[in-house]
């Protein structure tokens, strides 16, 4: 992490990372210049170029377009036009989906209605950062009560690994799975790290949620912060682990505020450092920056960014449980995964298994945005439907009909309006054809064209490849290149070739991306085939 967060700090002293720089940097670790060149080039947080005094990045991916984003920053480039002290630039989904069409002015989070008063302000002096209040979440079990009891109790039993057996089997009885994306048991997860003898051991927070539509974890920050750190202190007491680390996305400055004053008061209450409130363990949290890039919400590539490298996923297994950082056993969990375990262990599987509707088990947050009257991030019960969601989100924007909707984030498949009474659970979602995914819906109302959305999708796989894996790198600039040429000429799209192209995606690619990158495209040719030239319905016999 050294070489990454130097390369940080250079940058917030110089604005950029000039040659010099770079070449004065590497005589001081004795480092190859090569290598900060490589992360240089390949992180895009990290800029080889002068910057003004404002940097204005304006969102293009699904949410903003939905929005009507679509050529907003070249719009702003033409009124600031002769601005030598503004820069304005697109950038990949900004994780403020709420405030379609998005933008961050020096990092600040704002609608791009509001950009002329935050750009002002950046020009006086820099722009402040304020938080709403937090809002009152079901899954807290504290309130404004004393909080870490779950922490304080685990260490206060008679043997540690009492404690440790007791937090496994709630959590298994509880069913929590992981709320990343992948659905995981958390409670086999835990137990798998733990019964590794390997030390020393990590707890690693994937907070780099960058897919578009997806926001939950960023307000769970801001909001729960507590939560999130007894969590991870929960889950180095039960794998072994002294320390933890909050990798997190660099836009995320209101979330990196509220943990670095959490992780404060934690430390000067005795929850975290040496001899935790007494007891034999130890354990303390840092907070990574992250240098960017969506690929590193892919574990593996998260941790060779931790371990000073490009990005690129890892081939599996060996899976990080077993080796991860640094080839130590590492438990990877996600920021809502680790929120829900406090109260699961306050109030009982019976308690948390009650909260879903019907056979549906637990609370979920969800991040909803697009054509919805209030978009942001709700707390339901699992199990509540996608309409019942959209209802409580306002209904759909302007009064009018659902058209579509995608459940779980730009990764996962769009469902036409017929199918909205769909539990929001991992398994009714599969079953219906999508993914609960990221915990993202999106809505589309109707007359919105879904080839232009699905290609807009497909373009933010394209940007994002890290592009270790040639047919994932090559595959999505060519299927991207395909649909913007159907879109400009009507001209039918070569469905032999997208069909190939996805063949070799899922069978090449090493991570997630290379799997889902053309699910936009395939979903939108299944269910509505008449706005695909070339009609795709009758290639599959509907």
């Amino acid at each position: 992490m050294r070489l990454i967060r130097e390369l940080e700090k250079l940058q917030e002293e110089r604005g950029y990372l000039d040659p010099a720089s770079l070449r004065e940097l590497a005589s001081r670790l004795r480092a190859p210049l090569y290598r900060l060149e490589g992360l240089a080039s390949f992180y895009p947080h990290f800029r080889t170029w002068p910057v003004p005094a404002v940097t204005i990045s304006v969102c293009r991916d699904m949410a903003c377009h939905l929005a009507g984003g679509d050529g907003m920053a070249d719009a702003l480039e033409v009124e600031l036009a002769g601005r030598d002290d503004v820069r304005v630039e697109e950038t990949s989904c900004l994780g403020c989906c709420e405030l379609a069409p998005a933008a961050r002015v020096n990092g600040r989070a704002t609608g791009i209605g509001e950009i002329g008063e935050f750009g002002r302000e950046a020009l006086n002096g820099g722009v402040s950062v304020e938080r709403s209040a937090p809002r009152t979440w079901r899954c807290d079990p504290y309130g404004t009560g004393s909080r870490y009891r779950m922490l304080s109790e685990a260490l206060a039993e008679e043997t540690a690994d009492s404690a440790r057996d007791r937090i496994v089997e709630v959590l298994e009885g509880a069913g929590l799975r992981g709320m990343g994306g992948a659905g995981f048991p958390t409670g086999l997860k835990w137990k798998l790290v733990r019964r590794e003898e390997t030390v020393p051991k990590y707890v690693v927070c994937n907070a780099d949620e960058s897919e578009p539509g997806t926001f939950k974890d960023r307000v769970i920050m801001e909001d729960l912060p507590h939560l999130l750190v007894e969590g991870m202190a929960l889950g180095g007491f039960v794998v072994g682990a002294d320390k933890g680390i909050i990798y997190l996305r660099h836009e995320y400055v209101e979330a990196r505020m509220a943990l670095d004053a959490e992780l404060r008061r934690a430390r000067a209450a005795g929850l975290l450092g040496r001899r935790v409130l007494g007891s034999d363990f130890s354990f303390d949290i840092e907070i990574f920056i992250s240098p960017g890039g969506y690929i590193l919400g892919e574990e593996t590539a998260l941790l060779e960014a931790l371990e000073d490298r490009r990005g690129e996923p890892r081939n599996k297994p060996p899976f990080p449980g077993q080796v991860g950082l640094h080839g130590r056993p590492t438990l990877v969990n996600n920021v809502e995964t680790l929120a829900l375990v406090p109260g699961i262990l306050k109030h009982g599987i019976d308690w948390w298994r009650s909260l879903g509707k019907e056979e549906h088990t637990g609370l979920k947050f969800i991040a909803v945005s697009g054509h919805v009257e209030r978009p942001g991030v709700y707390e339901i019960a699992m199990g509540t439907t996608v309409r019942e969601l959209i209802e409580e989100a306002g209904g759909v924007s302007g009064g009018r009909a659902l058209k579509a909707f995608a459940p779980g984030g730009a990764s996962s498949n769009f469902l036409p309006a017929d199918r909205a009474d769909v539990p929001m659970d991992f398994a009714a979602l599969e079953e219906a054809g999508s993914m609960l995914g990221s915990g993202a819906l999106v809505v589309v109302a109707e007359d919105t064209p879904m080839l232009p959305l699905a290609a807009n999708v497909v373009r933010f796989f394209r940007n994002e490849s890290c592009g270790k894996c040639v047919p994932c790198r090559v595959g999505t600039e060519k299927a991207s290149e395909m649909l913007e040429s159907t879109i400009a000429t009507g001209d039918p799209l070569d469905w032999e070739t997208i069909d190939k192209l996805q063949l070799l995606l899922c069978e090449t690619s090493i991570c997630g991306l290379g799997y889902v990158a053309l699910n936009p495209l395939l979903s939108v040719a299944e269910h509505w085939p008449d706005e695909v030239p070339g009609s795709p319905g009758s290639r599959h016999g509907e």
